[in-house]
């Protein structure tokens, strides 16, 4: 096949990949109950999350962030945790401090008292351009503090981000212990061995490693097979994803970006293939449009930046 019709094939394929949303009449199994665990049954409508506790509208991770987030009417809370270098778990995500503070280093070579000081709102930028909470500092809350901040009845994720794994599990999972928290909170991580540890803790509610999950969509997206059912309690991906679209020519290789979306109908089906309760957790979810895909597809719970924008006023 000559160059040009093999690349004009290949992104037909990947633009039918791309923009295939396939329609689903709203139902299923009714709404999860009042204080029901992290992760919990589908509902006909998804649970709205505010990711690293709504990063968009204030500093992520931080109590401001839950508190906001709680008035403008979340389900719950996804928040980001790393354990500093005394054991104590923390909400932060980035690898250096000096990314969301005005300190640096990273967490696990710092002990809690290093953090009591700094500010977790220092580049925080609104929407006019502005540096609010340089004026009026927040704190690098703890887990046990943020646990003590969310109500009983909303859900909560803990996304761990830190390496080497054994050392934020296990501070975690002291913390969990003390609080008796298990119950209320759904764990996941991008990092496998972080996952591995988390399966091995009975009780623990784990999403599936990232890793088998998106091998899993990538199956049903262009092989329409469904090989296996999810090996964990729960399973989480963005709505749509950046990747790239790698050709190989006889003179090398072609690279472009694409905007894929892996959650259709059918990968959704897979996943529920075992239990037509799996909880999906679909992440990345910013725009009413992509609400309204999500919620035909049947998404658990969705992921959103700025729940004051994703969620309509009531008054």
């Amino acid at each position: 096949m000559p160059r040009s019709r093999r690349r004009l094939s290949l992104a037909t394929a990947v633009a039918a990949l791309v923009c295939a949303v396939p329609a689903l009449t709203a139902g299923g199994p009714a709404p999860a109950r009042t204080g029901e665990a992290a992760a919990g049954p589908v509902r006909a409508k998804p649970l709205v999350i505010a990711h690293r506790a709504g990063t968009g509208d204030a500093p992520e991770n931080t109590l401001e962030a839950v508190e906001q987030s709680l008035k403008a009417g979340v389900d719950g809370e996804w928040l980001s945790v790393q354990a500093t270098r005394d054991g104590v778990p923390v909400l932060y995500r980035p690898a250096d401090l000096s990314a969301l503070t005005d300190g640096s280093g990273a967490v696990a070579d710092r002990d809690l008292s290093d953090l009591a000081s700094l500010n977790a709102g220092h580049n925080f930028k609104d929407a006019n351009g502005e540096f609010p909470y340089r004026t009026r500092p927040v704190r690098i809350p703890t887990l046990a503090a943020a646990l003590a901040a969310v109500p009983e009845g909303k859900q909560l994720y803990l996304d761990l981000k830190q390496t080497p794994a054994r050392h934020v599990v296990e501070a975690v999972t002291r913390v969990l212990d003390e609080k008796k928290a298990w119950g209320r909170v759904g764990l996941y991580s991008t990092d496998a061995e972080v996952t591995r540890l988390l399966a091995g803790i009975p009780g623990a509610r784990v999403a599936e490693s990232r890793d088998a999950t998106r091998q899993r969509l990538a199956e049903v997206a262009l092989e329409h097979t469904c090989k296996s059912a999810p090996t964990g309690s729960w399973a989480g991906f963005e709505l749509k994803r950046q990747m790239v679209l790698q050709e190989q020519f006889t003179l090398g290789t072609g690279a472009s970006p694409v905007t894929a979306q892996l959650w259709t109908r059918e990968a959704v089906a897979c996943f529920r293939s075992a239990s037509r309760r799996m909880p999906i957790v679909m992440l990345g979810v910013n725009t009413r449009a992509d609400l309204g895909t999500a919620t035909r597809l049947g998404a658990t719970a969705v992921l959103v930046d700025s729940p004051r924008q994703m969620i309509p006023r009531t008054s």
